[in-house]
């Protein structure tokens, strides 16, 4: 079955654009065209459609995604290094959340100041929290 990039991206679940962005990055190998020009997609194309959408929607990038179908079309079995990847992420995705609970940390304490401060009249404490400088920091 050979369809436009229109049919393949609604049949992948994709817009069209995103369909010539990963053509052009070559995650999909060059669509052949028709007479007039169109591309013209397959079966496969699909399946490397909907499998690029599921990667992207794990958080991996256009680059790393590129990488795994770089080595299953050169007969490789990507499965160590997508687990690498994930890995990766996940490492990523935990130190990002000690970050947040870092900076919440940060906020509460700013916050349970300002209020103590404003109980005792002093309103202006927490323009003087976030101006102040931080360990290290130069002042504005």
């Amino acid at each position: 079955m050979r369809m436009t990039v229109g049919a393949a991206a609604d049949a992948a679940g994709v817009s069209a654009k995103a369909v010539r962005l990963w053509e052009a990055k070559g995650l999909l190998p060059a669509a052949e065209r028709t007479e007039a020009g169109y591309r013209v997609f397959t079966e496969n194309d699909l399946d490397v459609l909907r499998f690029v959408r599921q990667a992207k929607t794990l958080g991996l990038h256009l680059d790393e995604i590129k990488e795994i179908l770089d080595l299953q079309r050169g007969g490789e079995q990507p499965c160590g290094r997508v687990l690498a990847l994930l890995d990766a992420h996940l490492a990523d995705i935990d130190q990002r959340f000690r970050d947040l609970n870092r900076l919440r940390q940060s906020l509460s304490r700013a916050r349970a100041t300002a209020t103590s401060a404003r109980r005792h009249g002093q309103n202006a404490v927490v323009c003087q929290i976030i101006e102040a400088p931080s360990e290290g920091g130069r002042h504005p």
